[in-house]
């Protein structure tokens, strides 16, 4: 639209706009609108009544040979923050100090050398057994259970941490039989399987239930009746020995419907928390009661550290299968299995003489002045020292070259 019409030309402006002075229309609202978006004056911090703020502190004002002497606190980050703060704006400033601040900062970092953010692995083990020390509980578990109780936490730990394929990793068992080597291959879960049953000699003497339950009684009534069908029992029926942890081991593997999977690991582990809780309750003296093994019997407080010394290798199996590291159980711990070991080799040694299966010791000639010889020498008295005794001492004395020449 142009003049024509009446209507203002472009650039121009109306009667009522405030910019053009104009009074005509709405002039006076538009004004009062325009004067509205000016801001007031803004009023002093004085006139509100509000606290001041806190002003600066004024920097401190040394003399070289005070911030000279504040370089080593500084360093160790031991100074306050106005030393701080007057010990860096010099260093800024003197040269000699600077070089000095940095050697005594690389003396520092030789002095706390950096450490990792993870957190030590026996930190959780140090802060129990503060705890403990402070406060005993009150029912303790008893020395020679403690080893046991340890290694079935620790193979707990690394069954939490492997996945549910590796349930079915293959594992493989060796053990000794008269005299050779037996193996059996079995699966991760077969293996805990293993150890619930043979757990479950302990928790039988102790008075609490069969992890197997009916499954001997059942699979035996199978083997008799194969047996008197004619059909012969393969090796893996239970026969008179189902009462041993090897039978007891197939028993529970035949009874299973289906291989054992991640599900054992409850009952193994709720087994675990019994025996040791019950032997708690039980206190010291029950490290006697006998615990029958098939063919032969252990007493309490000797079982438990046998089922610790086997939670440990069978632990060392399942680690190696899933490829997951495993350390040795702990010095103490470790020092008992030894000790049962010890013990027991006597024992084991004297039933394979009695089966007939011990070596009869070798006898050779050894040439005179080889190393490795030894002369027994039987020293008789005159007279006993004693009535009922007789005297007789045998003493081996191992000779080298260097004394035979002699």
């Amino acid at each position: 639209m142009g003049p024509a019409d009446g209507s203002p030309a472009h650039g121009d402006q109306a009667d009522g706009d405030p910019a053009a002075g104009g009074d005509g229309g709405g002039g006076g609202s538009a004004g009062a609108g325009w004067a509205s978006r000016i801001p007031p004056p803004r009023s002093s911090v004085e006139d509100t009544g509000l606290p001041l703020p806190t002003p600066a502190p004024a920097p401190l004002a040394l003399e070289h040979r005070v911030l000279k002497s504040l370089l080593g606190a500084w360093a160790l980050a031991a100074c306050s923050g106005e030393e701080t703060a007057a010990v860096e704006e010099h260093l800024g400033e003197c040269g000699a100090c600077a070089d000095e601040a940095l050697r005594l900062r690389g003396a520092v970092g030789l002095l706390h050398p950096p450490e990792s953010l993870d957190l030590d692995p026996a930190l959780r083990t140090r802060v129990l057994e503060s705890c403990l020390d402070r406060r005993p509980p009150r029912i303790p578990v008893p020395e020679w259970a403690a080893p046991y109780d340890a290694e079935t936490a620790r193979l707990d730990a690394l069954l939490q941490d492997i996945a549910d394929a590796e349930w079915h990793a293959p594992v493989r068992l060796r053990w000794f039989e008269d005299d050779g080597p037996v193996s059996r291959r079995t699966t991760v879960a077969g293996v805990i399987a293993h150890l619930l049953s043979v757990d479950g000699l302990v928790g039988v003497a102790l008075g609490l239930d069969d992890p197997l339950g009916g499954a001997a009684a059942r699979v035996r009534a199978e083997a008799d009746a194969a047996a008197a069908a004619g059909i012969p029992r393969g090796p893996d029926l239970p026969g008179p020995q189902d009462a041993t942890p090897a039978g007891r081991t197939e028993t529970y593997w035949r009874a299973s419907h289906f291989p054992p999977t991640r599900a054992v690991r409850r009952p193994w582990r709720e087994q675990s928390h019994h025996l040791v809780r019950t032997v708690a309750f039980a206190g010291g003296g029950s490290g006697q009661l006998a615990v029958d093994y098939g063919g032969f019997a252990l007493p309490l407080r000797d079982s438990m550290l046998d089922r610790a010394f086997e939670c440990w290798v069978h632990a060392g199996d399942i680690a190696d299968a899933v490829d997951y590291p495993y350390e040795p159980p702990a010095p103490r711990h470790l020092h008992r299995m030894i000790d049962l070991a010890a013990r027991m080799l006597p024992v084991s040694l004297a039933e394979r003489r009695r089966a007939g299966r011990a070596a009869p010791p070798a006898r050779h000639l050894v040439a005179a002045g080889a190393p490795g010889r030894s002369l027994r020498l039987e020293i008789e008295a005159a007279r006993p020292a004693f009535e009922d005794e007789a005297v007789q001492a045998d003493t081996l004395v191992p000779l080298n070259g260097s004394a035979t020449r002699r």
